[in-house]
């Protein structure tokens, strides 16, 4: 699993969201943007984080950024997820982990004794030109927003 770096270009991508657009990196272009990844909607770290980045929506906003996440769900999954609990912004569906590779997040992972793959739940800033601007591996459900706040000054 290569993991991204400060710097590096921000891997393109093009998925559905939970309302059935497309959503690509180009969309962002002149923007910020924050990208979390999260293992599967609706589970309890990945509500806690979710939530988290919906209530500091107003801070970023501030900062001119954009939010979006991404977990392997299909869209109706991401779309209830939404719904139950208000994040109004979007859910790409990366159920190919397709963009999951390409940031790095896609990874071995062992719960209870059982090795299987997965999202490494983990976030990523993108500046304007598409760059990474902040990468963060293995990141606490509760360390998205404060890293990615702390990042922006």
């Amino acid at each position: 699993m290569a993991q991204l770096k400060v710097g590096d270009r921000a891997p393109a991508f093009a998925l559905e969201d939970q309302r059935g657009r497309t959503v690509r990196l180009s969309d962002f272009k002149g923007r910020k943007l924050l990208v979390y990844f999260y293992p599967k909607a609706n589970t309890p770290g990945c509500t806690a984080q979710s939530c988290s980045v919906r209530d500091a929506r107003t801070d970023f906003a501030r900062k001119g950024v954009a939010v979006i996440g991404v977990s392997p769900d299909k869209p109706s999954a991401q779309r209830r997820f939404d719904e139950k609990h208000g994040l109004d912004f979007p859910l790409l569906a990366d159920t190919d982990h397709v963009m999951a590779e390409a940031y790095g997040v896609w990874g071995e992972k062992s719960m209870y004794g059982r090795t299987y793959f997965g999202i490494v739940r983990s976030s990523f800033l993108i500046d304007e030109r598409g760059r990474i601007a902040g990468a963060w591996y293995k990141v606490s459900p509760a360390g998205t927003v404060p890293e990615a706040l702390n990042a922006l000054g």
